[in-house]
């Protein structure tokens, strides 16, 4: 009995100090590492998902002391240690993966990366991740990987004829991340559907849409991408704002052309989205609506009190409501 607490004495010893040992490890290196970046939302995130993995971590760590201290038969010692292998692989592939996601959706918020982020671009790096964790894991357990590929391989052709429609929308959305006809924010109109607003999201099979309406559209990728779209923020949000003005034939176009272009001028400022430079432009799409309507009452008033006649609609006139009556 004594034999074995002194056989277990020294293993259990080393766990404990070890664990511990490398518990204050972690700590400091929180500290350092939260010192050193400081208090943004990235280092939250990247705490937040190794906290937990990063004490199992030290756990793995004591483990494997002890192991290397007990007098364990030299087969069981080495399928144990395997198990602890594939456990930390399998730890730092899920945290990994966790944290790039994590970081990609932080940078679409702050808009801090060129090419728009998508659901599509979040998944495939952490499939990424979890790809080449899955291929070290085998490794680590002695399995062959070139079987396991050959048999995908086979299986993967049934899958692809089955699964024609879902891969094609697979494609087209990767497509669309690569070429980037839209990003995730840009209003867009597709011609082919009737379909417009801003865009939330490219997934792996569909791309949502807001409309203007507050409803959300959600098109497979592979009617996306074989639309036209017109993108309205792809290379600048400025848009024209176009109003339709309809005088009397007996007036000055000289005199109405200046009304326009002074009230149009001195709108600046005044109205809110309109810019002067260049000019009678909008700052975005959604803006010109607010532009042209406050436009439209600022330019009846002045022409009004410029004593400039407005036809009326010809279902309004007094002949045309004679001839209906008659």
């Amino acid at each position: 009995m004594r034999a074995m607490e002194s056989l277990l004495f020294w293993p259990v010893a080393a766990l404990v100090t070890v664990t511990i040992a490398a518990l204050l490890f972690r700590h400091a290196l929180v500290r350092a590492f939260r010192r050193w970046t400081g208090h943004r939302h990235e280092t939250k995130l990247i705490l937040q998902a190794i906290r937990v993995p990063s004490m199992s971590w030290c756990v793995v760590l004591g483990l494997f002391v002890a192991l290397q201290i007990a007098e364990l038969p030299p087969r069981l010692a080495a399928q144990i240690q395997v198990v602890l292998e594939s456990a930390i692989i399998l730890s730092v592939t899920i945290t990994v993966a966790s944290v790039l996601g994590s970081l990609v959706a932080a940078a679409s918020e702050r808009h801090a990366l060129a090419v728009g982020v998508t659901g599509l671009f979040r998944t495939s790096v952490r499939l990424v991740v979890l790809v080449v964790g899955a291929v070290v894991m085998l490794g680590s357990l002695g399995i062959a990987i070139t079987p396991i590929l050959t048999a995908l391989g086979v299986g993967g052709i049934a899958v692809a004829l089955a699964l024609q429609d879902t891969l094609s929308n697979l494609f087209a959305g990767i497509h669309l991340l690569a070429d980037r006809p839209i990003r995730v924010g840009d209003y867009v109109r597709l011609s082919a559907h009737d379909v417009e607003g801003h865009v939330l999201d490219v997934g792996w099979r569909s791309t949502r849409i807001r409309m203007p309406q507050n409803s959300v559209v959600i098109v497979p990728n592979t009617l996306v991408a074989e639309s036209v779209i017109t993108n309205f923020d792809l290379d600048s949000t400025r848009i024209g704002v176009t109003i339709r003005v309809g005088v009397g034939y007996d007036a000055d176009p000289d005199h109405v052309e200046r009304v326009l272009v002074e009230e149009a001028t001195a709108a600046v400022g005044q109205v809110p989205r309109l810019l002067g430079d260049p000019p009678c432009q909008a700052h975005s799409f959604v803006d010109q609506f607010i532009v042209q309507h406050e436009l439209r009452k600022r330019i009846l008033k002045r022409l009004r009190a410029e004593g400039i006649a407005m036809p009326s609609p010809p279902a309004m006139r007094p002949d045309s409501l004679l001839r209906r009556n008659a």
